[in-house]
């Protein structure tokens, strides 16, 4: 919120000094004690040497068909003469000059220039007059577009030629940019600042105040309103004025609005837009003429309506869910956000409806989201406006028409609704105040901060009876009143006490301990972590899922189209990561991502959350060196695979087992396993499938993804190191001829099933298929690893367990060992 302090002082009883050291410390003193200060500005600048000038003579220019030559009057004994190319300058203006010395903003590189006598054409021009373009303003918020020509001010607007006109545009004006927080509504208008301020200053606050003539034309007569829904305005009312001439604004209420970041349109539109800065009520203007019949509805948009907004853009309005302003035959607005091009006021405008309003804020906050029309007026509705000034504003707007556009205002508001204001009256005690607050303050030392928060209370006793105004929609509960005492109080002022009572430390859960271990496993294992986006594409959230068919969790309003969808698997975010870094010439990538996947239910309530880890490798196993291999050899599936079985065996999950799988759409049909403690499901490893990769020109990549849930029910415990043994290890080879549907697996179990606790490794070092062999038979080898603890082992007893395993292999699984 901009806050003009020069208008600010218009409610104020002492006025605030506008010197720079004042500001400063006022700025201060708001940030301490209120809200956020972003900034403290002025439009000038550092602009200076900008003067009123009276335009005395125009003549053409005897070099030029686009520039004239005039001689203008700036208050002193001679003329000047200014060289221009501006299209509307006319004999009789006022208008501004920068004359030779003047600092001005360049409009190509904003920086500032200083202006110098210049000859144009063969003829001398001592100065140039400017449009507010040039000395300062945004297109945003002058009154007209640069190509319009320079600025004129009005016959009314109580300049003279001399005058400074950085003074006469406001332009030196003090303005307090407030970075407000959600709850501080009352904030959003000059009045509820004022009563911000005058709390902080101890200065009471004088509303404004006005007289409203009514004609004898009767405003029912001419307009009526039907309400379809009573929770879509609570509060609803219409003025009629008619006979108005529409045209430029005053100069004071254009400074008003050009000081508060807004743009004058005309004296109706900026009548409106005055009202809602000073009181935080937004207002609407209709051409009554333009409407198709005399009756306002206030309803839910209907299935295929479209309305054009005064920015020029077709809305598709949502049926049952935005309201909107209607006549029986179209929507005139988006209620409580933006008006309609179709009811517009205009310079042809001659008989005007203004509409005052207290919408519901969660539809006016989802019609706003849904159309990304974010409003001035949306921004006041969504935290709540003052339901006592509804109609004050409402006949006040209805004056300054009479006033400053010749109206006639109709007799008699058009009410529809008037809802009165729930009031809260809330009891406090001193001792209540202190306790919290750690203080010793007395009932009238609260009483006189309510003073100056100008609210109403009653004393009975020891206990406050306070009355919450409308004004003030932040206030609602004790713990609200507390918090306005201790900031007027000072929170500097409040006592220094360090926290009493037992205390707890602080510890992680068992589960959050074991996340943590994870990532230093993952770590320990050379994978480096990647943290992808949570949302992503409805193909992209189920690529690798568990269950594709189940449902999508979807935003209603996504950011962007390539992230509307909440994901159900960790693997496609990092595939998106391999992709970006070969991309970028980094080949050999692994990466691994611990995060939170998102399930949908069936009744469409919270989706169901679990925590997944995931993992990727791609390239070589190591980098290429001069002491290495030239010829290094790439990843593959028991890199992966012996990645995820060493994180299991460090996080101490036991009994795992893996069992070749076709079940993935996206992974390797040939080459993927999915993961079992006992009979408990834990995830897959294996390689994504060629036509995912290869759509992305990859080298192949293989993955794991882990249901972190699942795999904590597996940890039997804390994972015990035993020493290293002082006794020589024994092994011995086993060459087997196996059928091919037996699988390495199943062989490693029966080992480990049948041996004695010596034994302490099985590896596979070598496989055979070919020649030499008979049909749908092939060669394992494996090497029985045995130590003890304890003693030296003795070779009887290792053979007797090496023939105790292979008789069960031949038994079991019906092996030839060769």
């Amino acid at each position: 919120m901009k806050t003009n302090l020069t208008w600010l002082n218009d409610y104020l009883d002492q006025t605030i000094a506008l010197d720079q050291q004042a500001v400063a410390d006022l700025a201060e003193q708001v940030a301490r004690t209120s809200v956020e200060v972003d900034s403290v500005t002025t439009l000038a600048q550092q602009q200076d040497g900008l003067v009123v000038a009276e335009v005395v003579s125009v003549v053409p220019h005897p070099d030029s068909d686009h520039m004239v030559i005039t001689q203008v009057n700036i208050g002193e004994p001679e003329l000047v003469q200014v060289v221009t190319g501006a299209p509307n300058v006319a004999v009789g203006q006022l208008v501004v000059l920068a004359k030779v010395g003047a600092h001005i903003i360049n409009r190509e590189s904003g920086e500032l220039m200083t202006l110098t006598a210049a000859k144009l054409r063969g003829e001398m021009s001592y100065g140039m007059l400017v449009a507010l373009q040039e000395i300062g303003f945004d297109n945003k918020i002058a009154p007209k577009d640069f190509e319009a020509g320079i600025y004129v001010f009005g016959p009314n607007d109580g300049v003279q030629p001399g005058d400074d006109a950085l003074v006469a545009l406001g332009m030196t004006d003090p303005v307090l940019d407030t970075d407000l927080t959600p709850n501080r509504a009352d904030m959003l208008s000059m009045i509820g600042t004022a009563y911000e301020f005058g709390a902080m200053l101890k200065q009471p606050v004088t509303e404004p105040a006005f007289d409203l003539v009514e004609y004898e034309t009767l405003a029912r007569d001419q307009v009526d309103v039907v309400i379809e829904d009573d929770t879509l305005a609570p509060k609803y009312a219409l003025r009629v004025v008619n006979n108005v001439t529409v045209g430029d604004s005053p100069l004071w209420l254009q400074k008003a609005l050009w000081n508060a970041g807004m743009r004058p349109i005309n004296n109706i539109v900026d009548i409106t837009n005055y009202m809602m800065l000073m009181y935080g009520q937004p207002l609407h203007a209709f051409d009554l003429d333009k409407l198709s019949d005399k009756t306002v509805h206030v309803r839910r948009a209907k299935t295929a309506e479209q309305l054009v907004t005064l920015d020029e853009q077709t809305r598709d309005l949502r049926a049952g869910e935005d309201i909107v302003i209607a006549t029986a035959d179209e929507p005139l607005m988006l209620a409580g956000v933006m008006g309609g091009a179709s009811s517009e006021v205009d310079h042809t405008t001659r008989h005007i409806v203004l509409e005052g309003a207290v919408f519901n804020p969660s539809l006016v906050r989802a019609t706003a989201r849904r159309h990304n029309l974010h409003s001035e007026a949306s921004a006041r509705f969504e935290r709540g406006v003052n339901w006592d000034v509804t109609f004050t504003a409402l006949d006040h707007a209805a004056q300054l028409v009479d006033e400053l556009a010749v109206g006639q205002v109709a007799r008699g508001r058009v009410v529809a609704a008037d809802t009165p204001y729930e009031e809260i009256v809330m009891p406090l005690t001193a001792a209540r105040v202190n306790q919290i607050l750690g203080t010793a303050l007395t009932l009238a030392d609260i009483a006189a901060i309510f003073d100056q928060l100008a609210l109403d209370y009653q004393i009975a006793a020891d206990t406050i009876q306070v009355t919450l105004p409308a004004r003030r929609p932040d206030l609602r509960i004790e713990a609200d009143l507390i918090e306005e005492i201790a900031r007027l109080y000072g929170y500097d002022n409040l006592p220094v006490t360090l926290p009493y009572g037992p205390t707890t430390p602080g510890h992680l859960t068992l589960r959050q301990r074991q996340i943590r271990a994870s990532r230093r496993i993952m770590e320990s294992l050379g994978l480096n972590q990647a943290i992808s986006y949570v949302l992503t594409t409805p193909e992209k959230a189920q690529q690798f899922a568990e269950n594709p068919g189940e449902r999508v969790v979807t935003l209603n309003y996504p950011m962007s189209s390539d992230r509307t969808t909440v994901r159900q698997n960790l693997l496609a975010g990092l595939l998106e990561d391999v992709v970006y870094n070969v991309n970028h010439g980094v080949s050999d990538v692994a990466l691994y991502e611990q995060g939170r996947i998102f399930i949908g239910t069936a009744d469409n309530t919270l989706p169901t959350e679990m925590e997944h880890l995931a993992g990727v490798l791609t390239g070589t196993r190591a980098t290429s060196s001069w002491q290495q291999d030239k010829t290094q050899k790439p990843v593959d599936f028991y890199d992966m695979k012996g990645i995820v079985a060493e994180y299991l065996a460090q996080i101490g999950v036991e009994n795992v087992r893996y069992e070749a799988t076709k079940r993935h759409q996206n992974m390797h049909p040939g080459q993927t396993a999915d993961i079992y403690s006992g009979d408990v499901y834990l995830g897959f490893v294996g390689q994504i499938h060629p036509k995912v990769t290869q759509a992305h020109k990859l080298a192949p990549v293989f993955g794991f993804e882990l249901n972190l849930f699942a795999v904590m029910s597996q940890v039997t415990g804390d994972v015990a190191y035993a020493p290293i043994s002082r006794f020589p290890q024994m092994r011995r080879d086993a060459a087997l001829l196996v059928d091919e549907h037996i699988q390495h697996a199943d062989i490693v179990a029966l080992i480990r099933e049948t041996a004695g606790d010596k034994l302490v490794d099985v590896q596979l070092f070598d496989v055979y298929t070919g020649d030499n062999l008979p049909a749908g038979k092939r060669s394992l080898a494996y090497t029985l690893t045995y130590q003890d603890n304890d003693e030296t082992l003795v070779e009887a007893e290792v053979n007797a367990d090496f023939e105790r395993v292979t008789n069960a292999l031949i038994a079991q699984l019906h092996v030839e060992v060769r």
